[in-house]
């Protein structure tokens, strides 16, 4: 039989007797079609609630403190349309993020009978995983919030309350460039509010009071500072992963390569979706992922 690399980071089965099937409950029935992917966990649902409150929050300072009271009505439109425009796309894409199956393997399929399916050859391997009796596909990795095996799976995100894979990644990267866009525009907003209080009385520059205004306003800056930091490196992480092709898991574990190597934009075109198009900076519109391939299983 041929060797395979051991690798002490997956569960390598290299007899099919070994990999007892018996053992497995058949997957349960999948559902109807369009049943909605969302992970039941406490920590996940807080951080994403979280999440939309900030947002909100921010929309608030946004068009009741600076916008609103602004007596430049050009000013107020533009910015208003622009900042609320990023808002409305940052919380889609966390919602198709959140809410979008992140290529989980089906639970229980290493049943005899689905082995069986694979026509294995001579010499070739399938990895197991016990924890929820799946046949892994190459570069899956078990989530153990989600209880699932993800197929290319970069990390677990609290923040969107799901596995970060290889069907809503396109989701995330748009949630983190969303997030930092409306972040940088409102701290540009609130320099220039500033500014404006500061020449002008400041019982005039806003329908608060100047306390609760100034309050209002430091907080919108921290949360703006804090989160462009934050999701600008998010962006860029998940942007060189997709480049290089290389999964946050696979660089962390260092990971040997196993898989063809292509072009930074035939990468890109993999995740945002053929050909390129104004969709890709759409949280609406669905990359086509392609058809399961049956040999991914193999090795």
């Amino acid at each position: 039989m041929m060797l395979v690399p051991t690798h002490h980071f997956r569960d390598i089965e290299r007899k099919p007797e070994y990999l007892q099937p018996e053992q497995c409950i058949p997957p349960p029935d999948p559902g109807p079609v369009g049943t909605m992917w969302f992970i039941r966990d406490g920590c996940g649902i807080a951080c994403a609630i979280v999440t939309w409150f900030l947002v909100l929050y921010a929309e608030f300072v946004v068009l009741f403190v600076m916008l609103i009271p602004s007596r430049d009505y050009v000013y107020s439109v533009i910015n208003g349309i622009l900042f609320n425009l990023l808002a409305f796309l940052a919380l889609a894409s966390h919602c198709r993020a959140m809410l979008t199956d992140p290529g989980a393997v089906p639970k229980g399929n290493a049943t005899k009978e689905f082995i069986e399916s694979l026509q294995l050859k001579p010499g070739q391997v399938v990895y197991k995983c016990p924890k929820c009796c799946s046949i892994k596909p190459d570069r899956a990795h078990h989530c153990s919030v989600c209880k699932r095996c993800i197929r290319k799976m970069d990390h677990h995100c609290p923040w969107v309350n799901n596995c970060v894979g290889e069907n809503n990644q396109k989701y995330f990267v748009l949630f983190t460039m969303y997030i930092a866009l409306i972040s940088l525009h409102a701290l540009i907003m609130v320099g220039f509010h500033f500014l404006h209080c500061f020449e002008e009385d400041w019982t005039k520059c806003s329908s608060f009071s100047p306390p609760t205004t100034v309050i209002l306003l430091i907080l919108l800056c921290f949360e703006g500072l804090l989160f462009l930091i934050f999701t600008s490196v998010m962006f860029g992480t998940q942007v060189h992963s997709i480049c290089t092709d290389e999964t946050g898991i696979e660089q962390l574990k260092k990971e040997e390569r196993r898989w063809a190597k292509k072009t930074k934009w035939m990468n890109m075109k993999a995740v945002f979706g053929h050909p390129f198009s104004l969709g890709w900076a759409s949280p609406f519109a669905t990359p086509d992922q392609g058809k399961a391939d049956p040999s991914q299983y193999v090795v």
